[in-house]
């Protein structure tokens, strides 16, 4: 029963998938608001969590309206890792702890972790066995891939259930295929057949549209989305309310509580820090490119807001460019 009480599988759920450098607190907050169900942490080291990392720590912090919310760590050691959840087990508001068996980053998977661990699935095991009977928490999930160079994703998947995970995400590639190879759903749809705990399935799901289909030939009981939310957070939305369209106005409601968010989280600092935001949400509008170049000489935070404010709200949409995405993320 604590699985249904903490996340509803009866219907597709939607959740934001973790990204370094994009999914804080306030880009939560905001996808949260606007429809996903489930919202979950950047990847925080183990080791960092162990040795009291105050930077790290800071990155554990939650929006009220994170509800249900989820950490993801990632560690190699079962030692570090128990001392890991033990630091997590006296913060509130955690319901889940997500072990991170798919980031390919080199500096990730030298120290072991992330997708290292699929290249020694009995430590992985023992890994998510540790965090089980450590944590405090109601749910223990994983994130894989279908394999380090090859796929074996049903042996992976059939460990991750029988040590004891509650659900698992699926980033429907190898180690090997990094963000690059084509995703591989039909793998994603033998999971879910091969096992009895939720499978979510995640890997390029970029639209209202690819959403569902790929809810529809996995049979997954919910998608993950990463890099397609980033630009485009309101495919939450979407989903929730079953419309393929978005009303222009909703876009604009969704950039300028990003904006807010982020300022009322880091203070000044979050001027900078939205210019990347900026470069992806003016895509497709008339007008982007003097947009950008006007954001980077503005610090002040009322004349930032006060120009993006004006532009998402009277500037036209034009629709989608073929313009390739820049997100550098450690994990989706």
């Amino acid at each position: 029963m604590i699985l249904k009480d903490i996340l509803d599988f009866s219907k597709p759920l939607y959740v934001l998938a973790p990204l370094a450098g994009y999914t804080d607190l306030p880009f939560r907050s905001v996808v949260k608001k606007f429809g996903a169900d489930l919202t979950v942490s950047e990847m925080l080291s183990s080791n960092a969590l162990a040795y009291g990392s105050q930077k790290t720590l800071k990155m554990l912090e939650r929006s009220p309206n994170e509800d249900p919310y989820s950490v993801q760590i990632a560690g190699a050691d079962t030692e570090i890792v128990r001392r890991a959840v033990e630091i997590l087990n006296e913060q509130d508001d955690i319901d889940i702890i997500d072990l991170n068996c798919g980031c390919p980053v080199p500096k990730v998977v030298s120290h072991g972790s992330g997708s290292s661990l699929l290249k020694d699935l009995p430590q992985m095991g023992r890994i998510i066995e540790t965090i089980k009977q450590t944590s405090n928490k109601p749910l223990t999930s994983v994130k894989i891939r279908l394999g380090f160079a090859e796929k074996n994703h049903l042996e992976i998947a059939k460990i991750v259930e029988e040590s004891g995970a509650d659900f698992l995400a699926v980033h429907g590639r190898t180690r090997a295929g990094k963000f690059k190879a084509e995703v591989d759903y039909d793998a994603i749809a033998e999971i879910k057949q091969a096992v009895s705990i939720p499978v979510i399935a995640n890997g390029d799901i970029d639209s209202y549209e690819k959403a569902q289909w790929v809810l529809e030939h996995t049979k997954a009981d919910g998608v993950m989305i990463g890099r397609g939310a980033v630009g485009a957070p309101w495919i939450f939305h979407q989903l929730k309310t079953g419309s393929a369209t978005i009303d222009p106005m909703i876009r604009y409601e969704i950039i300028m509580e990003h904006y807010d968010r982020m300022i009322e989280f880091y203070g000044a600092r979050g001027v900078p820090m939205f210019r990347k935001h900026i470069h992806t949400y003016s895509k497709g509008y008339a007008g982007a490119s003097a947009l950008r170049n006007d954001v980077n000489r503005i610090d002040d935070v009322a004349t930032f807001r006060s120009l993006i404010d004006g532009f998402f709200k009277e500037s036209r949409y034009v629709g989608e460019t073929t313009e390739a995405s820049s997100i550098a993320c450690a994990y989706e």
